[in-house]
């Protein structure tokens, strides 16, 4: 019999990841992902069932909002590609 684990390594993409896919796929702790949500900084996990799912285009999204070293967001970053005109 073929486990989950299995065919999910099989599939090229995948929508809904567990808390400790979705912490790794962030290249977070469970633990610092775990406390983001809490704070409303990363989405809570849609449920199916029993099972809390996260959903990876909210993942993408919720990352791409968070601040910027130096403070810029992505609208105000500077436009690499703007000397070479």
């Amino acid at each position: 019999m073929t486990t989950k684990a299995e065919i999910s390594a099989l599939l090229p993409i995948r929508r809904g990841f567990s808390e400790m896919e979705a912490a790794g796929y962030l290249s977070l702790s469970p633990s610092f992902f775990r406390q983001l949500v809490i704070a409303n900084k990363m989405p809570r996990p849609r449920l199916i069932g029993a099972r809390r799912v996260f959903d990876i285009q909210e993942l993408d999204a919720a990352f791409k909002a968070m601040p910027r070293e130096g403070g810029e967001t992505e609208d105000e970053a500077p436009d690499s590609m703007a000397d070479w005109k």
